[in-house]
């Protein structure tokens, strides 16, 4: 017989998430591949961090990206 289950390691011992179709007492031999699931929270937003880092730049940037990257063309002060 074959499962994959969900189980959650309370420090001591694994605890399945779902019930288990066995005789309680019954030995079995357990392969275990350990995927540690992070909790999840509030999800994380790449636009709210790159707002919080208030950077400054030309108003131009993002329609001459290629030019600013690749051309060389210089950022003035001030914008």
């Amino acid at each position: 017989m074959a499962l994959i289950i969900d189980a959650v390691f309370d420090g001591e011992v694994f605890r399945p998430e779902e019930k288990v179709d066995l005789e309680p007492d019954t030995k079995v031999k357990l392969k275990l591949i350990i995927e540690v699931k992070k909790k999840t929270g509030e999800p994380y937003s790449l636009f709210k961090y790159a707002r919080s880092l208030k950077l400054d730049g030309p108003s131009d940037f993002s329609e001459n990206i290629d030019e600013y990257l690749y051309q060389g063309k210089q950022i003035k002060d001030g914008k």
